[in-house]
C-alpha cells in the first residue's frame, strides 16, 4: 500500500508540474506577449486564446517544416512529406477506431506519431534493403497507409468520418491547450536533432557516396531524417490537415531555392514559412476558410512571387551587361580606349 501510495503521489505531482509548464509557457509567457501586442496593435483577435494557441501551431510549422523540408528538397525526396502525411492520416483512423471500439481513451495524434514513424522507417528499409527506388517505395507506403486508413473509415459504418475530418482538412479550432503544448514539445525535439546531427545531414545530402567512404552511418541518418519528416507531419497536421501538410516541407523551401549558401536558404525558406502561415491563419479568421489550404495558397504566392522576381532581375542584369558591353565597344569591332 505504501509503495502504491508513493507512485500515486509521484505521478500526481508530475502531472501537476507538467500542466504548471503548460500554464507557465502558454499563458503567463505566450499568452501575456499576444494581449501585449493585442493592446499596442489594436487587432483583437491576438487576444483570442483559440488564436493565440493558433498562432503558436503556426509559428512552430513554420520553423520545422523549411528545416526539414530544406534537406528533403536538395536530395529529390519532396513527396515523403505527402506519403507520411497518408499514413498519419491512417494513424488516425486507427486512434479513433480504437476509441469507437473498444470504448477507450487513445490520443489520435498519439497513434499518427507512431505510424508515420513506422512508415518513414518502413520507406527507408524499403530503399535500402529491396532495392526499390525512392519513388517505388514511396508509392507502396502511400497507397498501403490510405487503403488502411479508408478500411478503417468504413468498418465502424462511418462513425469515425466525422472525427476524421478536422484532420484531413484542419482547424484553428482543434489546436487545444494540451494539442499546442505537444506541438511545441516536438519542435523543440526537431530543433535539437537538428542541431545536433546537422553536419552527418549536410553530408549525406550533398555527397552520399563521400559520407560512406568517410564512415558515417548514412543508413540511421537517413532514419533520422525520415522520423523528422513524420514529427513535423503529425505537429502541422493539426492545422494544415492530412491533405495539404506536405506543402509545408516544400514550398516555403522551394521559394529560397536563389539563396545562396545552404544555411541562408534554410533561414529564407523559415522566413517565407513564416509570412505564409501568419497570413494565412489572419486570412483564415477573417474570412472564415480553411486554414490549411490558405496557408498553401500564400505560400504558392510566394514562391511564385520570388520567381518572377529573380527573373525579372536577372533579365536586367541581363541587359545591363548588355548595355555595358556595347557601350565599351567602338564601332570597328575595338575597344573604345583603344
Amino acid at each position: 500500500m505504501v509503495l502504491l501510495y508513493t507512485l500515486f503521489a509521484s505521478a500526481l505531482s508530475t502531472q501537476t508540474a507538467v500542466d504548471r509548464g503548460v500554464e507557465v509557457v502558454l499563458d503567463d509567457f505566450w499568452g501575456s506577449l499576444m494581449d501585449a501586442l493585442a493592446d499596442v496593435t489594436g487587432i483583437d483577435v491576438l487576444g483570442f486564446p483559440f488564436m493565440q494557441r493558433a498562432y503558436l501551431a503556426a509559428l512552430c510549422i513554420a520553423l520545422i517544416g523549411p528545416l526539414v523540408g530544406s534537406f528533403l528538397v536538395h536530395r529529390e525526396m519532396a513527396m515523403i512529406g505527402d506519403t507520411l502525411a497518408h499514413s498519419a492520416f491512417a494513424g488516425v483512423a486507427a486512434g479513433l477506431f480504437v476509441n469507437a471500439t473498444f470504448a477507450v481513451t487513445v490520443p489520435p495524434l498519439l497513434t499518427a506519431l507512431v505510424v508515420a514513424a513506422a512508415a518513414a522507417l518502413l520507406v527507408q528499409t524499403l530503399v535500402d534493403y529491396t532495392g526499390a527506388y525512392h519513388d517505388t517505395s514511396l508509392a507502396i507506403v502511400l497507397t498501403g497507409s490510405f487503403a488502411v486508413g479508408s478500411v478503417l473509415v468504413t468498418a465502424t459504418d462511418g462513425g469515425i468520418a466525422v472525427g476524421i475530418n478536422a484532420y484531413l482538412f484542419g482547424s484553428l479550432a482543434t489546436v487545444t491547450r494540451v494539442n499546442a503544448a505537444i506541438l511545441l514539445v516536438l519542435s523543440l525535439v526537431v530543433g535539437v536533432c537538428v542541431s545536433v546531427a546537422y553536419r552527418p545531414l549536410i553530408y549525406i545530402t550533398f555527397d552520399e557516396v563521400g559520407a560512406r567512404a568517410a564512415g558515417i552511418s548514412v543508413t540511421r541518418y537517413n532514419q533520422l531524417l525520415a522520423v523528422l519528416t513524420a514529427v513535423v507531419v503529425v505537429a502541422a497536421m493539426q492545422i494544415m490537415g492530412v491533405i495539404l501538410v506536405a506543402a509545408m516541407l516544400v514550398v516555403p523551401v522551394a521559394a529560397a531555392t536563389s539563396v545562396r549558401g545552404f544555411k541562408r536558404s534554410v533561414a529564407g525558406a523559415v522566413c517565407a514559412g513564416l509570412f505564409s502561415t501568419v497570413t494565412g491563419v489572419t486570412v483564415s479568421y477573417h474570412y472564415d476558410v480553411a486554414a490549411g489550404g490558405t496557408i498553401v495558397l500564400v505560400a504558392i504566392a510566394v514562391y511564385a512571387a520570388v520567381t518572377v522576381g529573380v527573373r525579372a532581375r536577372h533579365r536586367l542584369s541581363v541587359r545591363r551587361g548588355t548595355a555595358t558591353t556595347r557601350t565599351t565597344t567602338a564601332p570597328d569591332g575595338g575597344s573604345s580606349d583603344e
